[in-house]
């Protein structure tokens, strides 16, 4: 593809880099990400991966906007209470820019729709908020091989990590729960989030989601990153493969 003189200026700061360039651009510009809940995290993914020239988002989430959101779901505003927030979601991102295209999906991801709607993605991020749906996006990536950008917040703390189990070096995302984690869904509602923690990891899976594409910089994958605010601290933890877990057996 060619850009045009006004998509040269608008991503100009991407490709003055040399690890970006104008062939990363291009790849952006072609791929397809989807984003699992346009919530706390997924507010400034598709702010982030809109502003980066993303060709096309998959938005997946039932809810619509509340008031609660507000204080860190920045994408919405207040007249958008009561809306569904893919739609919401997507006219702020076009706001941003018109080089974006979505497919929305006002409904509850699960087991038996989740293969048709990741099927044309390249990367995908989960910033959903149960536990449930987290090990269906993570199951599902891994069978179809689409590396998995998972993003949560609890309270004070932050989690990222980048996963490709299918790769004999690297784990998948049971391989850090465990294949039947017995846990109860405990949601912001129930515990308190600090507002801008959602937008710090959620900057952070944009951006990774832009190296896993474009391809620049060393390969997060394996590490989880910890982001600490009441200590002001970032720690970063290697992952090792489960030898006992299935995605060992290739």
């Amino acid at each position: 593809m060619n850009f045009t003189d006004d998509q040269l200026e608008r991503y100009a700061r991407h490709i003055i880099l040399k690890e970006i360039g104008g062939a990363g651009q291009r790849k952006l510009a072609q791929a397809t990400v989807a984003v699992i809940g346009a919530g706390g995290i997924g507010s400034p993914v598709i702010q982030y991966l809109a502003g980066a020239g993303i060709g096309w988002l998959t938005l997946v989430d039932d809810d619509v906007v509340a008031l609660s959101n507000l204080q860190r779901q920045t994408i919405y505003r207040t007249t958008d209470v009561g809306q569904a927030k893919v739609d919401m979601a997507s006219l702020a991102a076009c706001a941003i820019s018109d080089d974006i295209s979505f497919i929305t999906h006002k409904e509850r991801l699960t087991a038996h729709n989740v293969d048709a709607i990741l099927e044309d993605a390249d990367v995908v991020i989960d910033g959903c908020d149960n536990f449930e749906t987290r090990l269906i996006v993570a199951d599902a990536a891994q069978r179809m091989r689409i590396p998995l950008i998972s993003a949560a917040v609890d309270q004070f703390e932050g989690q990222l990590a980048v996963y490709r189990g299918w790769e004999a070096d690297k784990p998948c995302y049971r391989c850090f729960v465990g294949q039947d984690p017995a846990r109860p869904d405990m949601s912001c509602a129930d515990r308190g989030v600090l507002g801008p923690l959602t937008g710090i990891l959620g900057s952070m899976a944009a951006l990774e989601a832009i190296r896993a594409i474009a391809g620049f910089g060393d390969d997060p994958a394996g590490r989880l990153l910890i982001v600490d605010a009441l200590a002001f601290r970032f720690r970063t933890l290697t992952l090792p493969k489960d030898p006992g877990c299935s995605c060992a057996a290739g």
